[in-house]
């Protein structure tokens, strides 16, 4: 099942709109920053970008991180100190992801928040049947992710994500900078030239808190129910719902 007949699990629209956020500015405003940055800033440094969106949106600016590392809130914090960054607490995370959220919340001078979604597992488990990740990860998503970033993202009018062209053939043409048409929101993606070479050295420079299960044979990290060992020669995130068509959980489309 795909998002596409979500209706038949009732989750379209789940929780109702995001809340009206009088201080929104306009999308068509937002729209031409976007495509003008998105053209200057090809090929400027990851500093740089981050320094124009914290320059340009101020508090309405805020980053997302997965907790794979810390090296964009790290990144977005030398230019904007105490910067928002979001972090979707699924119910469904490895310890050693909430490990690398407490440590970032600790080391770096950042706000880091915690989203919830509206239902605990549990209480997903009673209303869709259990282990929903496994008959749909599409719903899983949206309950656990999508809609809760829809919520986390009210009151910004950009935000920052460290999407990388390298990853997958899917992410191969991510634009630094962008609208995000869905939300009605600037995205910016300040480390998206940027190499696995590029991030563990920025690592190694800086001391950046990491995931410890890259160094067991994970290429990249989600929830444990949808997260296997990768193996030599594959994608990185061919570990990432492996049994099923599906590459991306929802939140970059």
């Amino acid at each position: 099942m795909s998002l596409v007949s979500a209706a038949n699990l009732g989750l379209v629209g789940i929780g109702g709109p995001a809340p009206a956020d009088p201080a929104r500015r306009d999308p068509e405003e937002l729209r031409a920053l976007a495509e003008t940055a998105g053209r200057e800033l090809e090929g400027a440094p990851a500093l740089e970008i981050a320094r124009w969106a914290a320059e340009t949106f101020g508090d309405r600016f805020c980053v997302t991180s997965s907790m794979a590392d810390g090296v964009l809130a790290h990144l977005v914090s030398r230019v904007a100190p105490g910067v928002d960054v979001v972090f979707l607490d699924t119910g469904l995370h490895f310890p050693e992801t909430l490990r690398v959220r407490d440590e970032v919340a600790r080391r770096l001078p950042v706000n880091v928040r915690s989203i919830r979604p509206r239902m605990t597992v549990g209480q997903q488990d009673g209303q869709y049947g259990p282990r929903l990740f496994n008959r749909s990860p599409d719903d899983c998503c949206q309950l656990r992710k999508v809609e809760p970033l829809e919520r986390a993202l009210t009151g910004y009018d950009a935000w920052a994500a460290g999407l990388r062209r390298d990853e997958s053939p899917t992410r191969a043409t991510t634009p630094v900078v962008t609208f995000d048409a869905r939300r009605g929101k600037v995205k910016v993606n300040p480390i998206a030239t940027w190499t696995q070479r590029d991030v563990d050295a920025y690592i190694s420079r800086y001391d950046i808190p990491v995931n410890e299960l890259f160094s067991r044979g994970y290429g990249s990290i989600g929830c444990w129910p949808c997260t296997r060992r990768t193996k030599a020669g594959e994608d990185p995130r061919a570990g990432r719902w492996a049994m099923f068509e599906k590459t991306e959980c929802g939140l970059h489309v």
